[in-house]
């Protein structure tokens, strides 16, 4: 017998509709109740998705007139905790966008509301389900480039966003970096234990806090990590999700962040010339599934259904957050910081 998923949506802005496209094409989902503070908007929604749901301003009320089993929270990261656990204590799994919660302690804290109820929270980290990026950690595990010890990432771009970012005291690290500090973690199958954090925000910048930062994180298995990105650099613009260079004993694997994964590696490792002969090559996709929100929403049914942690659970995400959380405490400090 199939699972029936019924779904109440929290958040009904233009997030919102990634989400409802989603349960449209599963058979055993359903949307039953939209929930946002503004009860215009939620209405709007309903109408412009022929939605037949009704429609309320308190989570609680509708998980208790609907009986849904599953909320999608879509608000924005200051409302993540409270929904979050509103949900969790009504007896809900929960599926919901990044970042769990704005501190590092209310994180840890619907982690553990979490494992109290015997509830699952699956959080979106929907670059992680890219085929390059899956396919680039599907290579390393072939052992094709040695024993990983680097892997460096670039980020710069000029987005002009308005509104709450550019107000942020930390907007590169706490609103964007969050995204590829997990895909390290992903590339690397391994959690960071310190880090270095440097953040400036450069002459010219349009942001309030620091728009720049230059990161080096130590991981558990000995790679080294860094990270140097900006959201005020003009021209040149590198992917969303970065441009990446992955070293290994063996060679080197490049990910431009876009479509383009090469590889150049060692023909003979026993060679003794003084530049070890290497053939260069393009890294095949791998990955079969669905992509960006589809992918990992793929993956949280998927592990709902199969009673299993989703590779994004909070107990995986946690470790991305505490990346997060330990670089802002290192740029304030001035010092290295260990997780």
């Amino acid at each position: 017998m199939t699972t029936k998923h019924q779904i109440i949506v929290v958040g009904c802005g233009g997030m919102a509709n990634v989400w409802l496209d989603y349960v449209e094409q599963r058979d055993n989902a359903e949307i039953i109740g939209l929930v946002d503070l503004n009860k215009e908007l939620a209405q709007k929604k309903a109408d412009q998705r022929s939605l037949q749901v009704p429609i309320f301003t308190d989570l609680a009320t509708a998980i208790t007139e609907t009986g849904a089993n599953l909320v999608f929270d879509v608000t924005i990261p200051a409302a993540h905790k409270q929904i979050v656990t509103t949900a969790l204590e009504a007896g809900c799994n929960v599926f919901g966008e990044k970042p769990m919660a704005e501190s590092l302690d209310d994180a840890l804290e619907v982690t553990k509301i979490a494992e109290r109820t015997g509830k699952t929270y699956g959080v979106m980290q929907n670059r992680r389900y890219l085929k390059e990026i899956r396919s680039l950690r599907h290579f390393i595990e072939n052992n094709t480039l040695g024993n990983v010890h680097t892997l460096n990432v670039d980020f710069y771009l000029g987005p002009h966003f308005g509104g709450f970012r550019e107000q942020m005291e930390h907007p590169l690290i706490v609103d964007m970096a969050i995204h590829t500090f997990d895909q390290a973690r992903y590339i690397s199958n391994s959690n960071a234990i310190s880090v270095y954090c440097h953040e400036y925000n450069p002459s010219g910048s349009w942001y309030n806090g620091n728009a720049s930062a230059i990161c080096i994180f130590e991981m558990e298995d000995g790679s080294v990590f860094t990270f140097r990105g900006s959201w005020a650099a003009e021209g040149l613009r590198t992917s969303w999700n970065g441009d990446w260079r992955i070293i290994g004993t063996k060679g080197t694997a490049k990910w431009d962040g876009f479509d383009h994964l090469t590889t150049e590696t060692v023909k003979n490792p026993d060679n003794t010339s003084f530049f070890k002969e290497t053939e260069k090559s393009t890294i095949s996709n791998f990955w079969t599934g669905g992509e960006e929100h589809t992918g990992c929403l793929d993956e949280m049914f998927a592990a709902l259904e199969e009673n299993r942690e989703a590779e994004t659970d909070c107990h995986d995400n946690i470790h991305s957050m505490k990346m997060v959380f330990a670089a802002v405490e290192s740029a304030r400090k001035g010092e290295k910081v260990y997780l």
